[in-house]
């Protein structure tokens, strides 16, 4: 492609870094749940100047998230980058929660991004070179969101592990750790937490960073709340 492609595009952080890959006149291709959630991201996306798509899926059914990715694959060709940025964001104590609710959570804050990079990887490791970035969170586990935290420690170590199998072959795999709530006009600004994105895609091989954590004012690399 000569552009991204945003899974998990919601009104937040997907929104916002849709809009900053856009500024660089990249193709942007979003994926969300809703139909409500593409509605306004079109209406969103379509004030810029570049081409864009907005094509439904929950990332929790693997055959849905394959074939929205290869709608964006068919219309823009290969991306040069994936952002995964879905989460169940919950308040949830231990024992507040069945295991069963768990898996649940952990299918959107952790299966989507390897179906979602089990798809995209393999073709940039092929081309040599692309750039995966995963939202990250809670740099400690955090008793009153405990699946939201398993859910960002297992982006953590899936991080760690893409750079591993990927990096090698020129793809840049990296996380932005968001260390708070999100929203617009406070120092979590997500138009700020959206540069970090694009910081991340523009590095060269020989500076990459695998994680950048978002405090606020400035970013440090790291460990991290957020999405």
């Amino acid at each position: 492609m000569s552009g991204a492609v945003v899974v998990g595009a919601g009104p937040g952080i997907g929104l916002a870094v849709a809009r900053r890959f856009a500024r660089e006149e990249l193709p942007v291709g979003v994926i969300a749940r809703s139909d409500a959630t593409l509605s306004n991201l079109r209406a969103e996306l379509s004030a810029t100047e570049v081409e864009t798509a907005a094509v439904a899926a929950d990332v929790t059914d693997s055959s849905a998230l394959l074939a929205a990715l290869h709608t964006m694959t068919d219309r823009f060709g290969e991306p040069d980058v994936l952002v995964y940025n879905a989460a169940v964001i919950q308040w949830d104590e231990f024992g507040e929660l069945t295991a069963q609710q768990h898996l649940d959570a952990w299918a959107t804050n952790v299966g989507g991004a390897i179906t979602a990079v089990g798809y995209v990887g393999p073709r940039m490791a092929a081309r040599g070179s692309g750039t995966i970035i995963i939202t990250g969170g809670m740099p400690t586990p955090i008793p009153q969101v405990t699946s939201l935290s398993l859910g960002k420690a297992g982006i953590r170590a899936l991080t760690e592990l893409l750079e591993t199998r990927f990096g090698p072959s020129g793809v840049h795999v990296a996380t932005v750790t968001v260390a708070g709530a999100v929203a617009p006009g406070t120092a979590f600004d997500p138009d700020e937490i959206a540069e970090q994105y694009w910081a991340l895609h523009s590095q060269p091989p020989e500076e990459w960073q695998r994680e950048v954590l978002y405090t606020g004012t400035e970013e440090t690399p790291g460990g991290a709340p957020g999405s």
